[in-house]
């Protein structure tokens, strides 16, 4: 016992001395107070080279995140400031013009012969005619063309409107480039375009739920219309360019003041989606067709609205079970008609009580199913049809007969217009994407 003892004892154990303690944190002073505390000496520290130049800190660069793991508000931080300092700014895309010029819009290359026939019969509104053939057919629309117009102060421009989110403005009779503008402000297909009686300016509404006004001679889109519904048509007041209404997929109707650049009036009915509208007797009241194929009640198919104090008039116009794509005015009777989807046009008195004419109809054309419409000729003597065969129908308004049947398309005809000055001039445009004119 006595060897391991002095193996594992070395002589610092037995060595008492207080240097073999570690050091006290604090100084230990004498008891009482003859004590002084010694001052402190500062003495500035010389740090090494590398201290005092740091080298520059390198660009931190953080791992991607691994797909499915939790990334934390730190690491999601450095990672976007990561990202500002490793990518340079980039121009905003400049956005395309919303109307592309691409020919003129001027009458000075017209055809002679148009052009001297505008200047003849600018003033006659008593003439009429029918149109005999094919003349010209456009093409440009890569889909179904829903709606086409005549310019009532520029006749030889003509636009239309297509599934293919565009519109096309058409220089009819011009020698050189007969598409003159595309209007390319929608983001989804146009259903409905109307020429403003003042100046040269479209609207334009679809299913990117806008109704957009577009003036064409600058090539610019000056204002947008927003709504929560996919905007089906719209129509200019007769009486004041400033005002027009449109109609929508939730059946909400809204009356829009362009300088104010909002709706000044809504005309609130649980109504389907909204087909069509026209104004009558002197533009102080107004006629609005729904379709009511969802519901069992048929009073709502056409309502006649008063403008100014937003209340139906009347709810019980047309009682059949059909919806009407298409409501037109005459230019001078007391009467408007409906295109029904029973494959006739039903005609109808402006005045209070608004009666169905029960024994007066034009019939011999086919809707089936397709928005087709009709029109008046610009003194009311002619009703124009389009038809689901390819056909346009012309039908004589005082005696209900077919006067003619024109054949222009394999696909259905969905839309027609009367020229504003030559009567014998009628445009038309096809389920298929084409716009043709006759005479």
């Amino acid at each position: 016992m006595d060897l391991l003892t002095s193996a594992y004892t070395n002589d610092s154990d037995d060595d008492g001395d207080a240097s073999s303690q570690p050091p006290s944190k604090r100084p230990r002073f004498p008891h009482g107070n003859n004590h002084q505390t010694p001052t402190p000496t500062f003495r500035p520290q010389s740090f090494p080279a590398y201290r005092r130049n740091p080298m520059p800190m390198p660009n931190f660069r953080p791992e991607p995140p691994v797909p499915g793991r939790y990334v934390s508000k730190r690491d999601r931080a450095l990672m976007e400031s990561s990202n500002q300092l490793q990518e340079p700014s980039r121009p905003a895309p400049v956005a395309p013009p919303s109307v592309s010029v691409t020919g003129s819009i001027s009458n000075s290359n017209l055809l002679p012969e148009v052009s001297l026939a505008l200047k003849q019969r600018k003033n006659d509104r008593t003439s009429s005619g029918l149109p005999e053939r094919l003349s010209l057919s456009f093409t440009g629309h890569s889909k179904a063309v829903n709606a086409i117009q005549w310019s009532p102060s520029h006749s030889h421009l003509l636009a239309s409107a297509g599934m293919d989110n565009m519109v096309y403005i058409w220089n009819v009779w011009s020698q050189d480039q007969k598409k003159a503008r595309v209007v390319n402000c929608h983001t989804s297909a146009v259903k409905d375009v109307k020429w403003s009686t003042q100046g040269l300016s479209v609207l334009s509404c679809g299913y990117d739920c806008t109704s957009r006004l577009s003036d064409v001679e600058k090539g610019i889109e000056t204002q947008v219309f927003k709504e929560d519904q996919v905007v089906g048509v719209v129509k200019f007041h007769p009486k004041n360019f400033n005002l027009f209404i449109s109609g929508g997929s939730k059946g909400n109707l809204k009356l829009y003041d362009i300088r104010a650049g909002k709706a000044v009036h809504e005309y609130h009915r649980r109504l389907g989606p909204i087909l069509d509208v026209e104004f009558i007797n002197d533009a102080k009241q107004f006629i609005s067709s729904s379709d009511v194929s969802g519901s069992n009640i048929s009073e709502n198919s056409i309502i006649v609205w008063d403008v100014l104090r937003q209340v139906p008039l009347s709810n019980q116009v047309y009682v059949e079970a059909f919806t009407c794509p298409c409501i037109k005015s005459h230019p001078s009777d007391p009467h408007f008609v409906a295109q029904s989807n029973g494959n006739y046009i039903a005609i109808f008195s402006s005045l209070h009580p608004y009666r169905l004419d029960k024994y007066k109809r034009y019939e011999g054309h086919g809707v089936g199913g397709f928005p087709v419409k009709c029109n008046f000729s610009f003194n009311g003597d002619i009703i124009a049809s389009g038809s689901y065969d390819g056909n346009i129908y012309l039908y004589n308004y005082h005696s209900s007969l077919l006067m003619k049947k024109i054949k222009v398309y394999e696909q259905p005809c969905i839309d027609v217009a009367f020229h504003p000055i030559m009567p014998n001039v009628v445009a038309t445009c096809s389920w298929s994407g084409d716009v043709s004119i006759l005479h």
